[in-house]
């Protein structure tokens, strides 16, 4: 019996490490080294080249055959895939946005929250975004209004875990705001860069009324209130629409 609570354990340790160094490799540069990870893990080098090679072996990881530097794998794409493919809000969701897209002229997202990230599930592009186009990725939370939506309504442990990893003059403003986004029904922020547009994001909700997801439009930085609240109009009742196929777990 000891020996197998100890190896149960050990197990889950590896476990937790292996997935470290994948969040590791998400957040840094496609190719990472190997001693870079090991001080930004904590972990030694010994234990992260094991790890790493029993990733590459399994297709989680890739290494570079030049630099020998580490990589995320392809196993990684299958999985989401599939993960994207059963998604409950996408599917809710997916009928929709090109209706909702060609009636805003806008860019349409649904986006979750997963740790201190926002995770775009799925994203239509506006009919006028021009030859260059930003795919569906993940942002750090507060610098968007579907990630401020989602995480003020977290508990205390979860939002102050994103407030470790949000910049210090970002978190002092989202400290301050916590509250009133969080009775925020909808948010509209401006552009992050002159690259990116500004955003307005509703609530989706399940049929518990529990909230799940964010549903967001682009706009123009500098749009009236009289047209932010006509577009609002037009997602919230996209997302109540959607709410009866969502059910709580």
């Amino acid at each position: 019996m000891p020996e197998r609570n100890a190896s149960s354990r050990g197990g889950l340790g590896t476990i937790r490490n292996a997935t470290k160094l994948l969040s590791l490799l998400a957040e840094g540069p496609a190719l990472q080294h190997l001693t870079d990870l090991a001080e930004r893990s904590g972990m030694s080098v010994p234990t992260v080249h094991r790890l790493l090679r029993s990733l590459v072996i399994a297709d989680f990881a890739v290494q570079d055959p030049t630099t020998l530097r580490y990589g995320l794998g392809p196993e990684i794409s299958r999985l989401s895939t599939h993960y994207l493919s059963k998604h409950p809000v996408l599917n809710a969701v997916s009928p929709f946005v090109v209706a909702l897209r060609d009636q805003l002229q806008a860019t349409i997202s649904t986006s979750i929250l997963v740790g201190h990230e926002l995770v775009c599930l799925d994203q239509v592009d506006a009919g006028d975004q021009g030859p260059f186009r930003s795919p569906p990725a993940s942002t750090p939370a507060l610098e968007t209004a579907a990630g401020r939506l989602l995480a003020s309504r977290t508990d205390d442990e979860h939002w102050q875990s994103i407030m470790h990893s949000t910049p210090p003059d970002l978190a002092a403003t989202a400290q301050q705001h916590r509250h009133e986004w969080g009775q925020a029904d909808h948010l509209f922020t401006g552009p992050t860069d002159v690259l990116r547009p500004a955003e307005v994001a509703v609530l989706i909700k399940d049929a518990d009324d529990a909230v799940v997801a964010a549903l967001s439009a682009s706009m123009a930085p500098n749009s009236a209130s009289a047209e932010i609240n006509k577009v609002v109009e037009v997602l919230t009742r996209t997302a109540v629409s959607c709410k009866g196929n969502l059910r709580n777990g």
